[in-house]
């Protein structure tokens, strides 16, 4: 009777543990391939070192969104990009040009997304999934907005939405003009920024997630092809985990009943966490702290250049404690 009890009691808690080890999964999004040099390496370089850490860490099944307009003037884009499907991630769509929704039309969006849908169909590791540049949805034009998910839904293409967004283009374009300008980089620092930003901003949307949900879905994080993810992509990986993460690919993540979600708001752009709250009535801030670029760009001076803060472009005073 005592080892039926225990054995009961065993599965109780496995029962009771099992939904909260399912509860945190995230996959990983790369976007805007191929970019050009970037601030360390070539892109050959980067290509190869981020498919180097993906498969250290165990990341079976990352997404790269395209722009095939890129690739004109970008020897080996092609390549690099074929590249990535071998090892067994996918290709989605990012359009061809990277326009902003809000200043185009919906006819010209529409068509600008026929063209890259053109030169990656049939290709090795395609899916039918397009993601918004700048996550813009259209603003506060709900006419536009619309149309473009009518476009979509017509050419069989589901919404490549994010969930988690850090911001990354922006710590990249820092250290981009850090290089240029000569500047020393505290490498060491600039990872660890990398890394706790990404960590924190998955907690954040976890958090908006359930508080609107009820639940956790499957998070789909927001990177960018940029050699700091080249650098630091394994770190960050490690960092989730030991946060209770578990990396899913992204066709899980993609098969969350959040994919089918269409949140009506006053103005569409930003993560589909951020949407779903604003359409429950939740407050903001619905969104991640650091994606305030001013806030971003101040931690990156002082932690990653070590340069003293400023206040409107001149040196914050230095309070000296009283005697």
């Amino acid at each position: 009777m005592t080892t039926v009890r225990v054995l009961l009691a065993l599965l109780a808690l496995l029962l009771i543990a099992r939904p909260a080890a399912a509860g945190k999964r995230i996959a990983l999004t790369f976007d805007d391939v191929p970019r050009g040099r970037g601030a360390f390496m070539t892109p050959d370089e980067r290509t190869r070192r981020l498919l180097a850490a993906l498969r250290r860490a165990r990341v079976r099944q990352a997404a790269f969104f395209l722009n095939p307009g890129s690739l004109a003037g970008r020897r080996g884009g092609e390549r690099r990009i074929g590249a990535y499907a071998a090892a067994g991630h996918v290709l989605a769509n990012h359009s061809w040009s990277h326009p902003h929704l809000h200043a185009t039309s919906a006819a010209d969006y529409l068509a600008d997304i026929d063209r890259a849908e053109a030169w990656l169909r049939g290709r090795k590791g395609y899916r039918p999934w397009f993601r918004y540049p700048f996550l813009d949805e259209g603003g506060r034009d709900k006419g536009k907005r619309d149309a473009v998910r009518a476009g979509l839904a017509a050419r069989s293409l589901r919404n490549g939405y994010a969930t988690v967004d850090a911001s990354d283009w922006n710590m990249e374009r820092l250290t981009v003009e850090a290089r240029a300008a000569g500047k020393p980089i505290d490498t060491a620092a600039l990872r660890d920024l990398y890394v706790e930003s990404h960590v924190e901003a998955a907690g954040f949307y976890d958090d908006l997630a359930r508080r609107t949900l009820g639940r956790s879905p499957a998070h789909v994080l927001l990177l960018h092809e940029t050699d700091i993810a080249a650098l630091y992509v394994g770190d960050l990986v490690e960092a989730l985990r030991r946060a209770g993460w578990k990396i899913v690919g992204v066709d899980e993540a993609f098969a969350d009943p959040v994919a089918a979600a269409r949140p009506d708001v006053p103005s569409a752009q930003g993560t589909l966490t951020e949407a779903l709250a604003w359409e429950k009535g939740l407050p903001a801030p619905r969104w991640y702290a650091r994606n305030d670029t001013a806030l971003a760009d101040r931690l990156f001076a002082e932690r990653v250049l070590h340069e003293e803060p400023t206040v409107a472009g001149m040196p914050a005073p230095v309070i000296q404690a009283a005697p």
